[in-house]
């Protein structure tokens, strides 16, 4: 690996990691970059099995040796090596991960590919907090889900927090942006998908009962807190489903509520 020892958090060589608090600075930098953050061996490791390619890597000397297997197939890959008080310098926070990659941003599948083999399907509509984003996709991976789709304003699968908090996930599960309804409803109604809108209706189906239906492809849409999906969402669903609640909750969060309906249609109903 060549091997660039760096000691000030100024050098150009580290300009794709510095200000990583800037919410701003970096949805202006990756997406006109091309480029997404990984944070910690186990996130690049899932992103390089994924096929993304690394443009550097920024590393503290102890952790070095954990980055050689990881960037075997990218020899050539420049490995940054800081000390801590340069990473925090640079960063803004305390690099407790090990290393940081700057990965090329890899071009969206079409929608088609994307939906061709899936049964379960979550769609994520103007979801803006990169945390749930995360959290969603890690409950997709975990409990089955075939792909994601995200409306144009959510936000991205590939911003720093969100990779973090999907423990890379974002990378198992094949993703790609979905057009605006109604436009969305005819394209997943082209694929025999059954639309079920998770939200809060007086004519909402409980969860349970709805699975009992068996419908053989769901696509399972979630909106963003507070506001939920919008109208035009509900109206180009085919049922708005319910998680029956307890304790004078009325609902929960949507990472945890995207959780409960994935572990409930995880497997379509027995006949």
């Amino acid at each position: 690996m060549p091997i660039e020892r760096i000691t000030s958090a100024d050098d150009p060589r580290l300009a794709d990691y510095r200000d990583l608090t800037d919410v701003a600075l970096r949805r202006v930098l990756e997406p006109a970059g091309g480029l997404y953050i990984a944070e910690s061996a186990k996130v690049i490791a899932r992103a390089v099995a994924a096929g993304h390619r690394p443009r550097s890597v920024l590393v503290q000397e102890k952790w070095l040796p954990d980055l050689e297997p990881l960037l075997a197939e990218h020899p050539d890959t420049p490995v940054l090596v800081v000390d801590a008080e340069v990473a925090e310098q640079l960063t803004g926070y305390a690099v407790h991960r090990g290393a940081l990659a700057a990965m090329h941003r890899p071009d969206l599948p079409s929608i088609e590919e994307v939906i061709a083999d899936a049964r379960l399907l979550v769609v994520l509509e103007d979801i803006v907090d990169h945390t749930n984003v995360g959290a969603i996709f890690r409950a997709a991976a975990g409990l089955g889900a075939d792909a994601v789709l995200v409306s144009r304003r959510c936000a991205d699968p590939l911003y720093r927090r969100s990779v973090r908090v999907s423990m890379g996930t974002v990378f198992q599960v094949p993703w790609t942006r979905l057009p605006a309804w109604p436009a969305a409803r005819g394209i997943l109604h082209d694929a025999s998908f059954h639309l079920a809108a998770l939200a809060l209706s007086d004519d909402a189906v409980p969860l349970d009962d709805f699975r009992a239906i068996g419908h053989p492809r769901v696509a399972l849409l979630l909106g963003a807190e507070g506001d939920g999906l919008s109208r035009a969402a509900l109206d180009a669903s085919d049922t708005v489903i319910t998680i029956p609640m307890a304790g004078r909750v009325d609902s929960l969060n949507v990472a945890a509520a995207s959780a409960v309906a994935l572990w409930e249609l995880r497997r379509p109903a027995v006949a």
